[in-house]
């Protein structure tokens, strides 16, 4: 693999990360109700999923997985149904507005494993990550690229993904002080959930 297919590569995932999508709501999510330590949380387990998905794709087992319908199908809805469940629980926090007492009911359970956990089974979950790497990986290898190059592509993915959500979550903590506006948290979890509800059902009716 050369450097001008590597930079190529970059300029279309580049694009691909910075699109909104689940990683981001959820990321936002955990960032709104666990400050700049829950979405740091969050991102790292989006993180994870993503560099474990790149993993199998690059080692193969990605294409077993997509080529197994029953298999497929299972993660789909379970990750549809996962993505829909978070975004009624950020829907609810809307509508309840009582922040101050679910946040230290969440930290009295342990909130910090919780939140990694999301963001892992968020991304691990999503079948459509596992596509994108089957889909854009083959276009920049050749017969003569080596598994490792394989994993460059794939970890690539994950970094610059983990990248732009700590970018995120920089700002997002940069602002904090408006954030905590009870109206505005509102507003914010409202958009997120309705959002995460969206990409959920959006991911069940794909065919």
């Amino acid at each position: 693999m050369t450097w001008s297919v590597y930079g190529s590569y970059l300029v279309i995932v580049v694009l691909i990360v910075l699109a909104p999508g689940p990683d981001t709501m959820v990321m936002l999510k955990n960032a709104l109700s666990g400050g700049f330590r829950g979405g740091l949380l969050a991102s790292l387990g989006i993180f994870t999923g993503n560099a474990l998905q790149g993993t199998a794709a690059a080692l193969g087992l990605g294409v077993l997985i997509a080529r197994s319908q029953p298999v497929f199908l299972a993660l789909k809805w379970v990750g549809a149904a996962y993505l829909v469940f978070l975004g009624v629980q950020a829907l609810r926090g809307a509508f309840r507005g009582k922040y101050d007492v679910v946040e230290q009911v969440q930290r009295r359970r342990g909130g910090g494993f919780r939140r990694f956990r999301e963001g892992f089974l968020s991304n691990v979950t999503n079948p459509k990550v596992l596509v994108l790497y089957l889909s854009v990986l083959p276009q920049f290898l050749t017969a003569k690229s080596s598994v490792a190059d394989s994993l460059v592509l794939a970890y690539t993915v994950a970094v610059l993904g983990g990248l732009w959500l700590l970018a995120l979550l920089l700002f997002v903590h940069r602002v904090r002080a408006w954030l905590g506006r009870r109206r505005v948290r509102r507003t914010l979890d409202g958009v997120t959930g309705t959002a995460l509800v969206g990409f959920g059902a959006a991911l069940a009716l794909e065919s």
